[in-house]
């Protein structure tokens, strides 16, 4: 498989202020006048069931807050969110396929298919109210090129793009790493057990890991397989925070700065690559994207 690359070179700069949405048929729709079919509808619906865990709807939400997987993972960690964060923002975990009730599918072989699936699926919903992104690690990457498409190809920006675990996908120190699913089994449950965040007795159990490794392997692939160039200025606007652990592995972090002409933060936690899996970090975290999503909404209001 190619290395696939990204070039943000085109990328027309958007104004990233967006008026407030009309109708829940779609910002999209409403915007052009058409309204969609029964079965249009209902189409969609179940595409976004099928790509989406949603624990609590909730309707007076002021902003979505949309949740990537890290390699290999679900869409439970972050859909429980939802029952943990205030009324005002509602949280979608993203469902890759190869995994959970999507477990016959086969996996995803490029970004680019992540990318139009989420897209297509949540389109009308970016439309309809502010939404901000947050990915760990693989999941950061993925929140990034789903951002980035949404900016160019349909003028769409979050409010807040939250990114943990991971360096930009233009740096040096990301495209010079080791590609770990090309490792042997062996030495793939050496460096697996180094990460941290899996349980010793799930590592040990050879059921579980025929389970476990093709999804995460497939993911890594993936990844390691994605290529961009660093942009020649920010395609967004919007705030951008990163979050590391302190036990973690170098990041480059400054260089998600290059994307954004909006603010710029990092927050780092005690502990690995798997810090907001500790309830303490987890609960700081959610804490500040609580705080810096109900200042976004005062903006947006």
């Amino acid at each position: 498989m190619s290395p696939e690359t990204q070039d943000f070179t085109a990328a027309p700069l958007l104004n990233h202020r967006r008026k407030k949405p009309g109708n829940v048929a779609g910002g999209a729709a409403a915007a052009t006048g058409w309204i969609p079919s029964v079965w249009q509808r209902s189409s969609w619906i179940s595409r976004m069931e099928k790509v989406i865990s949603c624990f609590r709807r909730k309707p007076e939400a002021v902003t979505r807050l949309i949740c990537f997987p890290w390699a290999g993972g679900g869409s439970i960690h972050y859909a429980r969110w939802g029952n943990i964060l205030n009324s005002s923002i509602e949280v979608f975990a993203v469902k890759l396929p190869g995994r959970e009730s999507r477990a016959r599918e086969p996996f995803f072989e490029n970004m680019q298919q992540v990318v139009d699936e989420v897209i297509s699926a949540l389109l009308p919903l970016l439309t309809e109210k502010p939404f901000a992104l947050f990915g760990h690690s693989f999941g950061a990457l993925t929140s990034f090129a789903v951002a980035e498409d949404l900016k160019r190809r349909h003028g769409l920006e979050p409010v807040h793009m939250f990114l943990s675990g991971a360096s930009a996908p233009h740096s040096e120190i990301r495209i010079n790493a080791p590609k770990r699913s090309e490792l042997s089994d062996e030495q793939f449950l050496r460096w697996l057990t180094s990460v941290g965040g899996t349980p010793p007795e799930l590592l040990a159990n050879p059921e579980v890991l025929q389970l476990f490794l093709p999804a995460l392997k497939a993911d890594l692939q993936l990844v390691e397989n994605y290529r961009c160039t660093k942009p020649d200025g920010p395609f967004l606007a919007c705030p951008v925070t990163c979050f590391d652990g302190k036990e973690d592995v170098p990041h480059d972090l400054q260089a998600w700065k290059d994307i954004t002409s909006g603010g710029f933060t990092v927050r780092m936690f005690d502990g690995s690559h798997f810090y907001l899996k500790d309830a303490g970090n987890e609960k700081i975290l959610l804490d500040y994207v609580t705080k810096t999503l109900e200042t976004a909404e005062m903006d947006y209001l």
